[in-house]
């Protein structure tokens, strides 16, 4: 280990990392320093200063307000004449080859019972594709309807990286073209004890996790996938989180308004069902963009009203973003960006002074992880759309309940009932109104409504029956 290196880490306070080097084998300690060095020790006592030995205040600025937003549907004639001048350049800009989609896929399927990434988790109603099989789907038939391939970025985390590409390789890649699927990893960060000491996981690692999605547009830079979107002409990115099978991979007028009003990052909001409900909030201070979380904004601003009885802070946001790529440039032009750390309290196993593996039973120690949404404020323009959340908006995030698969299934079959009836499909309902079948359509066949209408023409479908599994 060189001077630089060792002193560097006394000078931060965290000696006790090189208390077992000298019985590391040769490779092992190669692979150790090699962690070290990737570590920014002028950072790390600050960090523990701020984020770990006190916790961390919320501070709401005093002037916050609500984020203004352009409806789901125009609200006069100019604002039509807007939304179709948009939807056009959105075509446009696809036909171009000036767009791409970013997909976070770094989670693993734990809570949803599911061992391996949780973009191979199986979540089609009747013929159980997987949520990057719903992905790639939507992206072939996108790729085919605008006559141009549309890029892939995926960015997994250390854990399971080497899993999703063996998963893509045994699906040969779905048939999308391999040169347009790029796999990257994000970065991670050393977890700390609750001593502002960072921790270590063996005698040779620290104790490492992803950095989070904020992590993404560095990591973007060093794993050279911003060189590739350069040289392809890619400016726009298409960003959407895996567990969310009905997000519009490519929504052309989402794409085109983004354009037209030169924003740098965009991002779809949906209108809150309740003032706690959890999603964050598009607020703006000082001219500012920004997300305040559910859990951070007060009481009184969350159940604050309009004279119509509507939520004033009502757009609530579900991780659905354009994103310029001149942005990302910028941001990380120097090889680093500096967004805010969250703190998250978490029981990870450590190897004590005696060099032995300790399960602790309650939370010992800090995670930091950075959001993409605290890129919004460094946006010189941000654009914001309001979606429809039947049509854009199932997550999956647990087995069972609110935002679960069990709930995914349903607003998948949903979303297809009323795609049908567009068709003139009679759909079988039960007596609350819902439907009463299982109905899946592939991706790789319908991208929209428009597609879902020739698809009934094509089959001649005329009606379900109650009861009935469809896979079309």
């Amino acid at each position: 280990m060189c001077e630089n290196l060792k002193n560097a880490i006394i000078a931060a306070g965290q000696e006790h990392l090189l208390r077992f080097i000298d019985e590391l084998s040769p490779v092992e300690k190669a692979a150790y320093i090699e962690q070290l060095t990737a570590v920014d020790w002028q950072q790390i006592p600050s960090l523990a200063a701020e984020y770990v030995l006190k916790r961390p205040e919320v501070s709401i600025p005093d002037d916050l307000t609500p984020a203004q937003f352009f409806p789901l549907l125009a609200k006069d004639e100019a604002m039509s004449e807007l939304y179709a001048k948009a939807d056009a350049k959105g075509v446009e800009l696809l036909r171009a080859g000036k767009v791409c989609c970013l997909t976070v896929a770094g989670g693993q399927g734990t809570r949803l019972g599911f061992d391996g990434p949780k973009g191979t988790y199986p979540i089609g109603p009747v013929s159980g594709r997987t949520l990057f099989e719903y992905f790639a789907g939507s992206i072939s038939r996108a790729s085919e309807k605008y006559g141009k391939t549309i890029n892939w970025y995926i960015m997994t985390s250390p854990i399971n990286r080497e899993a999703t590409e063996k998963y893509f390789e045994t699906a040969n890649f779905f048939g999308l073209p391999r040169e347009s699927v790029f796999f990257f990893t994000q970065g991670t960060m050393p977890a700390f004890g609750l001593d502002g000491k960072l921790l270590m996981s063996g005698k040779g690692s620290l104790a490492l996790s992803p950095d989070g999605h904020g992590g993404t547009l560095l990591a973007l830079r060093k794993s050279g996938a911003l060189d590739k979107m350069i040289a392809d002409g890619n400016e726009y990115i298409s960003y959407f989180q895996v567990d969310n099978p009905l997000v519009p991979v490519v929504d052309p007028r989402f794409i085109g308004l983004h354009a037209l009003e030169n924003s740098l990052m965009s991002a779809i909001m949906l209108s809150k069902t309740n003032p706690k409900e959890k999603l964050g909030n598009f607020c703006v201070s000082q001219g500012r963009t920004m997300i305040i979380e559910y859990s951070d904004l007060p009481d009184e601003l969350a159940e604050k009203r309009n004279a119509d009885g509507s939520l004033s802070f009502v757009a609530g946001s579900p991780a659905i973003h354009v994103i310029s790529r001149s942005f990302v440039e910028s941001l990380t032009s120097g090889g680093t960006l500096r967004l805010p750390w969250h703190r998250a309290d978490k029981k990870i196993p450590y190897l004590d002074a005696a060099g032995e593996l300790q399960q602790p039973s309650e939370p010992n120690g800090v995670k930091l992880e950075s959001f993409i949404f605290d890129a919004l404020p460094l946006a010189e323009k941000v654009m914001i759309l309001e979606g429809d959340r039947a049509e854009v908006f199932a997550p999956t995030k647990n087995a069972t309940g609110v935002d679960s698969a069990e709930s995914c299934r349903e607003m998948i079959t949903a979303r297809n009932a009323r795609r049908l009836a567009l068709g003139g499909v009679e759909i079988p309902r039960k007596a609350d109104g819902t439907v009463d079948a299982v109905i899946e359509i592939s991706p790789f066949m319908v991208l929209d409504d428009a597609d879902a209408v020739a698809l009934v023409a094509e089959n001649g479908l005329k009606k379900l029956f109650a009861g009935e599994k469809v896979a079309l």
